[in-house]
């Protein structure tokens, strides 16, 4: 560099001054665009990443519901839980990575570890109804409750599959009241089957069964209830 610079009448000194002018400001550039523009790319990864998981728990939980009253699809289902692992894991690895650069981006940015976290509890309370429904339940329970859990099935997996459109659409979050309902006719079905003595007669197996289908249940709508605020949380503030 100093050499060819008498070439262009410059002294060797103002050369150099140029040169380390020309470098500084490519580096800020670089700073900045580093800073204000690729937050917003992560970002949105993570969202579609968490949209994408959603949308695999939705078609996921309908179908282990169903082995309760029928043989269940193993190879589908396994194939789905296969599936959401590998998203829960992209998501993480997003969330890491946007995480780093919301330390340092000079923009607020909405923190998406909450709603990670949500997702790999939604993620556990799922794999326990499925290893739940390995078997179904007694006929004398699956008829009665058939019907409850195909409701509950299809309110949840419209739940879901609203709340992947809203992270991808950045729009309105779904009501949760028609999961609720849901919930709490298959809760009343199953009190009643208990006041008619029809639980007596199960063995210990299939107690437990249904105890860690309610057990898992409830938990998977206490944690829907956390997923609705962290999917508000994670909306850029301009869209949300």
């Amino acid at each position: 560099m100093l050499l060819i610079s008498t070439q262009f009448g410059e002294g060797l000194i103002e050369s150099a001054l140029y040169r380390l002018i020309e470098v500084a400001l490519g580096g800020g550039v670089a700073v900045m665009v580093s800073l204000l523009v690729m937050p917003e790319p992560a970002h949105g990864l993570g969202l579609d990443a968490a949209a994408r998981m959603l949308d695999l728990l939705a078609r996921l939980l309908p179908k282990l519901l169903a082995g309760f009253t029928q043989e269940l699809a193993v190879g589908e289902t396994t194939r789905l839980q296969q599936e959401a692992g590998l998203a829960l894991a992209q998501l993480q690895t997003i969330t890491t990575e946007a995480q780093r650069e919301r330390h340092v981006t000079l923009l607020a940015a909405p923190d998406p570890a909450p709603l990670a976290r949500t997702l790999l509890r939604l993620r556990h309370d799922i794999v326990i109804v499925g290893r739940a429904a390995a078997t179904p339940l007694p006929k004398t329970l699956a008829d009665r409750l058939g019907s409850p859990l195909t409701h509950v099935g299809e309110r949840t997996s419209a739940y879901l599959c609203e709340s992947a459109k809203a992270l991808i659409s950045r729009g309105s979050l779904p009501p949760l009241e028609p999961s609720e309902e849901a919930l709490a006719t298959y809760n009343s079905e199953v009190i009643a089957l208990h006041r008619e003595g029809l639980t007596l007669t199960l063995s210990i197996s299939e107690v437990e069964q249904l105890f860690t289908l309610g057990f898992a249940l409830e938990q998977l709508h206490q944690n829907f209830r956390d997923l609705g605020r962290c999917v508000e949380e994670a909306m850029p503030p301009s869209r949300a």
